[in-house]
């Protein structure tokens, strides 16, 4: 298992723009398939983007396709998630995650560590 740690979340007035970042430490990081989980106030955790061991794939909610970017860098142990033109409903914790599965990416129960969390707060 690989530790998750989250950070960049924030305040941002609709429009705006946030770099979410997570750190991963372990020998094994460039192994897992990363992921980002979103749980608004009220809501379950839903799927929000994924990124291969390598980069070279990823899958994102249709809620934010063609806002959201995730990318990574295995030397530095770092999965990003680039959010631009947020708007109010993007509102949540966002959450990392790390698995080992190659599909499936959408689904909360095939991931296996799980960071704490950042808050991203977008005012209208």
């Amino acid at each position: 298992q690989v530790q998750l740690v989250e950070s960049g979340g924030g305040l941002v007035q609709a429009g705006g723009s946030l770099r979410l970042s997570c750190a991963a430490s372990g020998r094994t990081f460039r192994s897992y398939a990363m992921g980002w989980f979103r749980q608004g106030p009220g809501k379950e955790r839903e799927f929000v983007a994924a990124i291969s061991w390598s980069g070279g794939a990823s899958s994102y909610a249709d809620s934010v396709k063609g806002r959201f970017t995730i990318s990574r860098d295995n030397a530095k142990k770092l999965v990003y998630l680039q959010m631009n033109s947020l708007k109010p409903e993007d509102t949540a914790v966002y959450y990392c995650a790390s698995t080992t599965y190659g599909s499936r990416w959408y689904s909360p129960g095939v991931y296996d560590s799980w960071g704490q969390g950042t808050q991203v707060t977008v005012s209208s």
